[in-house]
């Protein structure tokens, strides 16, 4: 569903009126097949917590986002427990609270180095390709154990992973050669250990707690995700900010570490970048309120208008820094939500309280209008952001 070029950090309008009409609607998808609709945050909230309710992308009713969804295994998302949980262990370890701050030095260093280029070279420049993915690239290819010298080789492909847009002949082939790529990689660090992710994932293939398959496939997962979502948060952010100077005063004038931990926080719940929804299919009938879900039927939860529900937060259309915005769901909820979360709020926080204080004068270098957002993506933002100062 295609958000108004009017309001591009709004959810689509119809989700607006959906919402005010019922918590839950029936609608059809691009492939004909009616489903579950929730505009609600409780209702939202509360589905995305029921075991009642599958993630696996295979199940008959389940409403796929495009016609190669689920035809390459990536990772454990769209898979159920305990098999999920599983996988899911093998790799929680790395994303640990105490294991980010660990890493918060480290990527400050990236962040300054980037911001020094940025100011040493010309203008006005694309933001997104001078900064906002580069970001992220060079803090999961530092974790998982990747090299960023092919970064134009898995950024690419990952870029045609999350466009739903384009053929499913051309997405597929994106996912393969991913796959392809971590597998040969997984092959490396087999002979060549080192201290990463992916050495970790070799050894478990070794001992047999995975088949090479799934950690290629958790490998995508987490590259792909790892760097996708916090480029489009970086890029995106910094257009909401610069769209609402008094906001951005606020953040950028501020020392406080709690103020700059709520700025994301709001920045998260505004800009809800997951763009097609949470999708799952019911395993038996569920009643929600007066709504009765039937076994086999989809449901799907877009975050973006359940964290713009106004029975959870006052006046969500605005951009408030200042409110305590932490019950929102933009990374899910329930067994499902991101694993990531603790490396992309410490990027974005660390993003956030430099790049507007070391270039106090940062601006855009074209009209809103002009903008490329990415409609066509399962993760909303821009191609591009040229700004100067």
């Amino acid at each position: 569903m295609a958000r108004d070029a009017r309001c591009p950090f709004d959810p689509p309008p119809p989700l607006h009126d959906l919402q005010q009409q019922a918590p839950l609607t029936r609608v059809r998808i691009w492939d004909g097949t009616e489903h579950w609709l929730v505009t609600r945050y409780e209702e939202q909230r509360e589905l995305l917590a029921d075991p009642r309710l599958s993630s696996d992308v295979h199940r008959a009713g389940y409403p796929r986002t495009a016609a190669a969804s689920g035809t390459t295994r990536v990772g454990f998302i769209l898979m159920d427990d305990p098999e999920h949980a599983r996988l899911r262990r093998l790799v929680t370890a790395p994303f640990m609270i105490r294991r980010i701050r660990a890493m918060r030095p480290a990527v400050q260093r990236i962040v300054d180095e980037l911001i020094d280029a940025l100011l040493a070279g010309p203008k006005p420049v694309d933001l997104v390709e001078a900064f906002a993915l580069p970001v992220p690239s060079l803090v999961i290819c530092d974790l998982l154990g990747v090299p960023y010298a092919d970064h134009d080789f898995f950024q690419a492909n990952s870029k045609n992973l999350i466009r739903v847009s384009i053929p499913a002949q051309q997405r597929g082939e994106a996912v393969r050669n991913l796959h392809d790529y971590l597998a040969a990689l997984l092959l490396k660090k087999a002979g060549q250990p080192g201290d990463d992710v992916l050495t970790r994932l070799a050894r478990d293939v070794e001992n047999g707690e995975l088949t090479a398959d799934d950690a290629a496939g958790i490998g995508v997962l987490l590259l792909v995700a790892g760097h996708e979502t916090t480029a489009n948060m970086i890029a995106l952010g910094t257009l909401a900010l610069l769209e609402n100077p008094h906001q951005l005063d606020l953040l950028r004038n501020s020392d406080d570490p709690a103020m700059v931990s709520a700025a994301v926080e709001e920045l998260l719940r505004y800009l809800n970048i997951t763009h097609n929804g949470r999708r799952r299919v019911a395993l038996e009938d569920i009643r929600i309120g007066e709504t009765l879900i039937r076994a086999g039927e989809g449901v799907i939860c877009p975050t973006d208008i359940g964290n713009r529900d106004p029975r959870a937060f006052d006046h969500p259309d605005d951009l408030d820094l200042g409110r305590d915005a932490r019950h929102h769901t933009a990374f899910g909820f329930g067994v499902h939500q991101c694993l990531g979360q603790p490396l992309a709020r410490m990027e974005l926080q660390v993003v956030y309280s430099t790049l507007y204080r070391r270039i106090p004068t940062l601006r855009l270098a074209t009209g809103v209008e002009d903008l490329p957002f990415k409609h066509d993506g399962a993760v909303y933002g821009v191609y591009e952001l040229p700004v100067t100062w």
